[in-house]
């Protein structure tokens, strides 16, 4: 699976990490409005920063379990090392979507709840990247060495993650089961994690041990997988929690789902490009879909173009594991150039939602819409 969206974290030292999670709230209590400025951005960012340390602090002394300092100490580690440590866009656009849709002030109340959800969603990001990175053998993630390649980690990492899961439904319950979209709250966390789960299955058995077979792969099958692996939680659901939280019924958004589920297929191309195209440094991770033996947008689009004694060039090396037939594939990539193809498809693709967008009749909708589309336009990580 490639649930690498992490490609859109940021990359802190052990220190800046530590430095960055014990911001303070502020002093002041004004409330935010929508004006984007560096200063208010920086101030939402920070209150964002602060109810993560508010839900850890409830969750690690829930009362349902007896913690005792060892268990405690876990859970606080845990967290810290893979919830917070990305560029927390999914987390973050719940606020903005909810304060776009609002279209005025947002009182410290509605500050906290919006980014309660912002935070389910980066919690429920964690538990599949820890488990995402066992199944696939990763070395890093966001920078890092991945969780269960610490050393007193190990498959701990697998209980860690059906924590983490677990940690969502806790949230919900304390801080919106007085509220009268808690039940469509529930439901929609419960469906996107069956669809992401899903589309990890239909990513899974396309790569099985031993049964590489490229005829497999191909645009459709791709689009699949990214649909549900990828655009329904990380698109769809931020947008979704803002609309439930803002009173709206989501079966009269059928149209906006589409838009994201659109808009997260463009974002897993970018992702598929730049784990071959991107740099390591900037990424934060080492690209392996090659050596994983992936159903990649590239090797589909280099399947549909490459002529019969290319196409034996990639039966040969593509899913081996040696530099030199990882090399004889990324030069074949060139050769085809898949970097122009990209930035081809990259344009149409925008122009695409762009039209779409401008088609919804409520103009914060649009609002919200392309401010989504505004943060991966032209992405390098």
């Amino acid at each position: 699976m490639r649930l690498r969206l992490l490609c859109i974290t940021t990359l802190f030292s052990k220190q800046q990490h530590h430095l960055l999670l014990q911001i303070p709230p502020p002093k002041h209590t004004h409330t935010l409005t929508t004006n984007n400025t560096p200063t208010m951005a920086s101030d939402l960012k920070s209150k964002f920063l602060h109810v993560y340390q508010t839900l850890k602090s409830e969750l690690i002394n829930d009362p349902a379990f007896e913690f005792h300092h060892d268990s405690r100490q876990w859970i606080d580690k845990m967290l810290d090392y893979n919830v917070p440590g990305g560029k927390l866009n999914r987390g973050l656009s719940v606020v903005d979507s909810y304060q776009l849709l609002k279209g005025g002030e947002l009182t410290d109340d509605e500050i906290f709840l919006a980014s309660a959800l912002g935070w389910c969603i980066e919690w429920l990001q964690a538990y599949f990247l820890v488990l995402d990175d066992i199944m696939d053998g990763s070395h890093t993630r966001r920078g890092q060495p991945c969780w269960f390649r610490l050393p007193k980690v190990g498959l701990i990492a697998a209980n860690d993650g059906l924590i983490l899961r677990n940690h969502v439904p806790r949230i919900l319950k304390k801080h919106f089961r007085g509220k009268p979209y808690y039940v469509d709250l529930v439901d929609l966390f419960n469906e996107v994690e069956f669809q992401t789960a899903s589309g990890q299955m239909i990513d899974l058995i396309t790569t099985l041990v031993g049964e590489k077979d490229l005829s497999k792969y191909s645009l459709s099958i791709h689009r699949r997988i990214v649909q549900y692996k990828t655009a329904y939680y990380s698109f769809y659901l931020p947008v979704a929690c803002a609309l439930l939280m803002f009173g709206e019924d989501l079966g009269n958004h059928v149209e906006v789902k589409n838009v994201l589920v659109e808009m997260g297929t463009y974002f897993q191309v970018q992702d598929d490009y730049l784990d071959c195209f991107g740099a390591p440094e900037v990424i934060g991770k080492i690209g392996t879909d090659i050596e994983d033996f992936k159903c990649s947008w590239l090797v589909v689009k280099a399947l549909e173009l490459a002529n019969e004694e290319q196409k034996k060039v990639l039966h040969e090396n593509y899913g081996k594991k040696d530099p030199s037939s990882v090399a004889k594939v990324k030069e074949l990539y060139n050769t085809l150039n898949l970097q122009g193809v990209f930035e081809d498809y990259e344009s149409t693709s925008y122009k695409k939602l762009i039209t779409s967008i401008e088609g919804h009749p409520s103009k914060a909708v649009q609002a919200v819409l392309k401010s989504f589309l505004g943060k991966i336009y032209k992405r390098q990580k």
